[in-house]
């Protein structure tokens, strides 16, 4: 929980500091740095669960390829 927690941390850090960077804009930066990382973990959340629909298949392949 320690790492996610971290990596959080700097994905925000990230995502405020380039907004701010590109806009000049604090409130363009804070309101990057809400929006984006929580789009991105929405998007992550169904990235993961086709990932495990496609090692799942591919686990089940490889088992009926094995030889008896």
């Amino acid at each position: 929980m320690t790492k996610t927690l971290s990596f959080a941390s700097l994905h925000f850090t990230v995502a405020f500091l380039l907004g701010w960077l590109f806009t000049g804009s604090l409130l363009v930066g804070g309101a990057l740095a809400l929006v984006e990382p929580a789009c991105n973990t929405v998007v992550f959340h169904f990235h993961e669960k086709v990932w495990k629909r496609i090692e799942r298949r591919r686990a089940e392949r490889a088992l009926r390829t094995m030889p008896v």
